[in-house]
């Protein structure tokens, strides 16, 4: 089968490679839809990241690079493994892209993102969305129903945000400011406005801006270029500060931003992958009594992250900006959400 393989950095190819084998316990599925991740971004210009690096295996998987690229994609069941018995073939899904030990829970109330070596289906190995077939556990298999597949294909980025949100503690009626509006931070910020809070988000992108205004899911959209955020945000809260913060930029003056915005006592989560060392004033952090808080994925959020499109409370079709065939991962995707960032918001590559 067709797959996108990562060798090192700026090094992706798309190769032919055997198509998985389907395993007692496993879901085989033909991919339908694969978003292109931030991550995968980072992984390209500054990587090997979560990617083994050749000559150092990952621990669970026992992969290196090369690897099979695509944690983000919905598909449908071709075949279930033995001892399958509540998945059937021809349902629609949508795979929460984890490699854990196997001896790690993951009920409710589990931490399994925060398990020892933990890394994700399509980086660390176990193939990847970025491909015609996967073969994965069934515990990290969830069926969507009549979600349609492509725009399925944002559930995974939607729990991120969902994660995020129940990691700041925030509530409806709160306030909340978003640095930075790539397709995370929109994410989120439908989250949030799902759950009832007032949501303001800081992008320079003038697509971004848009797309942040046309979906409804941003109250106040700034423009560090033209306003000053800090400022403004206060004028906004009648001078009080937003209770909660997100880093979705892996910017370090957005983080600065933040710290400067929220109310005393209030909580900055960081939210996106950093690719380099951030700097944190730490004066601001003690004087003002800032709790900052670091969030990974997800953890049994992607139910309540599908009830929340099935329930229509989050309309996730506005943000897929454009559609490619996996030839063209390289050239119209990754060197277009690198090189052109103002003109899309989500790529989703049909493999």
């Amino acid at each position: 089968m067709k797959a996108a393989r990562y060798y090192a950095k700026n090094d992706i190819r798309i190769e032919q490679v055997d198509a998985p084998t389907l395993r007692p316990g496993t879901v085989a599925i033909d991919v339908a839809w694969c978003g292109i991740c931030g991550t995968d971004l980072h992984e390209y210009l500054d990587g090997p990241i979560f990617i083994p690096a050749p000559g150092h295996p990952h621990p669970i998987s026992g992969e290196e690079a090369p690897i099979t690229m695509g944690h983000e994609f919905s598909g449908t069941i071709t075949a279930v493994g033995e001892g399958v018995t509540d998945l059937e073939v021809g349902q629609n899904v949508v795979v929460e892209p984890y490699i854990v030990g196997p001896d790690v829970s993951t009920g409710p109330g589990e931490s399994y993102q925060l398990s020892e070596n933990m890394n994700f289906i399509g980086l660390g190995g176990h193939g990847g969305g970025l491909s015609e077939k996967v073969v994965v556990e069934r515990r990290w298999v969830h069926p969507i129903g009549d979600i349609p597949l492509d725009v399925a294909a944002l559930i995974e980025p939607l729990s991120v945000g969902h994660h995020a949100f129940v990691r700041s503690g925030a509530k409806a009626g709160d306030t909340a400011l978003i640095g930075g509006a790539g397709p995370i931070g929109l994410l989120l910020a439908a989250v949030l406005k799902a759950e009832g809070l007032t949501v303001f988000i800081s992008e320079l992108s003038q697509a971004r801006k848009e797309k942040a205004t046309s979906t409804g899911v941003a109250d106040h959209v700034l423009d560090p270029s033209e306003v000053d955020v800090v400022a403004k945000v206060r004028e906004l809260t009648g001078g009080n500060g937003v209770d909660v913060g997100f880093e979705c930029s892996s910017v370090n003056v957005v983080l600065d931003t933040l710290l400067d915005a929220v109310r005393p006592g209030g909580v900055v989560v960081n939210v996106s992958i950093w690719g380099h060392p951030a700097t944190v004033d730490m004066q601001k952090l003690v004087l003002k009594e800032i709790d900052l808080r670091g969030t990974i994925a997800y953890a049994n959020d992607h139910p309540a992250t599908i009830k929340l499109v099935q329930d229509g409370k989050v309309d996730l079709a506005p943000f897929i900006t454009g559609k490619i065939a996996l030839d063209d991962l390289v050239s119209k995707g990754f060197d277009t959400l690198i090189n052109h960032n103002d003109t899309q918001v989500k790529i989703l590559v049909h493999p």
